[in-house]
């Protein structure tokens, strides 16, 4: 039972929700028909009974005619009154459903019709409508003054009447026209406004998003790839030099699941990353004191490693050490992919203001099928050096090896002998 009654509700008020917002869309188309409609038996009177350049004279031509006895006369000067004062009334009333769109047409009918007959309920709408619906306020003011001028025509200028007819059918509605137009456009001012910053608010969100998502990948590709590439290098190790056909076997599936996972990474680091961004992601902890620990990693492994450091040591910005250690990172992943067995150079020279950083490797020994790439290793490299204010190199050396290098400024300027990324590697 309760929930018949629940159900039941919901259904009343979805019902009431739809049947409001049908309403509400069409406000404004109701309230042009209550105007027209509802303002017409007043402007019929007003029509008949004025004082007007058209009503005045027909009202005194017929009680002539009525006092002369000529009443069939009389009776059709009365009849064209009559329809001078209903067709006119029925053509404002049209009119005014148009008072938004087209509001001249009214305005001048309401001039004519307050000029010729002093009708002033077509004027009190027209300049209300206008005054609400228009920007310009010197063409409401000069309809204003226009519509005064005809009221003088209806009723003279001179005289209570006057004042108080011009007062109350054309100062109250242009001034309520006026206050309410204003607070429309301040609202809908606010409103557009509300709306401009949420769609900020989504928009940086989204950049917000963006920018985690490719600080991820270049992370997942920092972390994830060369630790993975790492394990596949010793399994292969393993498997070569184990005498165990057991652990044979199971190096070889851990090698095997390792390129796996590689080739799979890939595949989530085209759907992380984002082409288009230049924002600089967050950086990772290791430095060039983690160095040792990198070199050990690898030749562990079975790499050739050798190490050379010239030049002053000294401290540097924690930006630049990091993204020196990312570069030898990177050197040390490409040549394990593709030059297995090379030996690999590791150059780390500290100069007045820069630093040097190169990873060079020999051919490979024997060619071996090749690891699977991510596609971004060098393109996030290069972007890491740039952001550094250096400069990355890298291509194939002339004995068939590969060599990248890099230069990193420690005094914050530029570097001038730069150039981008060849293809990538990793």
């Amino acid at each position: 039972m309760r929930s018949w009654v629940n159900d039941r509700g919901r259904s009343v008020g979805a019902r009431w929700q739809g049947n409001w917002q049908w309403w509400w869309d069409r406000r404004l188309r109701i309230a042009d028909w209550f105007y027209a409609v509802g303002t017409l038996p007043f402007s019929l009177l007003f029509q008949m009974g004025g004082n007007g350049l058209v009503s005045a004279p027909l009202a005194t031509v017929s009680n002539s005619l009525a006092r002369s006895g000529d009443t069939g006369a009389a009776f059709a000067v009365l009849g064209l009154a009559f329809l001078l004062a209903l067709v006119p009334t029925l053509v404002a009333a049209v009119a005014i459903l148009f008072r938004r769109t087209r509001p001249r047409w009214l305005l001048l009918i309401a001039v004519v019709l307050l000029g010729c007959f002093g009708n002033f309920v077509p004027a009190a709408i027209a300049v209300y409508s206008y005054a609400v619906y228009s920007n310009d306020r010197r063409l409401v003011a000069a309809w204003f003054g226009l519509m005064c001028l005809a009221a003088g025509g209806g009723y003279g200028t001179s005289g209570v009447t006057y004042v108080i007819a011009v007062v109350f059918f054309l100062v109250v509605p242009v001034t309520a026209g006026l206050w309410i137009g204003t607070r429309r456009q301040l609202v809908d001012r606010l409103q557009e406004r509300a709306e401009r910053l949420e769609r900020e608010q989504h928009l940086m969100a989204e950049q917000a998003l963006t920018t985690e998502r490719t600080r991820i990948a270049r992370e997942m590709h920092d972390v994830v790839a060369h630790r993975v590439s790492l394990m596949v290098l010793h399994a292969g190790g393993l498997e070569v030099s184990s005498e165990d056909s057991r652990t044979v076997e199971a190096a070889g599936l851990i090698r095997t699941t390792g390129r796996e996972a590689l080739s799979e990474l890939r595949g989530i680091l085209g759907v992380l990353r984002d082409e288009t961004t230049t924002a600089a992601p967050t950086a990772p902890q290791p430095v060039l004191a983690d160095l040792d620990r990198l070199v050990g990693e690898w030749s562990t492994a079975g790499m050739v490693i050798r190490r050379e450091e010239t030049g002053q040591v000294r401290p540097l910005a924690p930006g630049v050490e990091r993204t020196a250690y990312r570069i030898i990172q990177e050197g040390l992943t490409n040549a394990a992919k593709h030059a297995p067995g090379a030996e690999v150079a590791v150059r780390l020279h500290h100069g007045p203001h820069q630093v040097e950083v190169e990873v060079v490797n020999e051919p490979a020994p024997a060619p071996t099928a090749p690891m699977p790439r991510s596609g971004f290793g060098l393109t996030g490299l290069h972007e890491r050096v740039v952001l550094a204010g250096g400069s990355l190199s890298a291509g194939v050396c002339p004995d068939g090896g590969w060599r990248l290098r890099a230069i990193l400024r420690t005094d914050g300027l530029p570097v001038e002998d730069g150039s981008g990324p060849a293809q990538d590697g990793a």
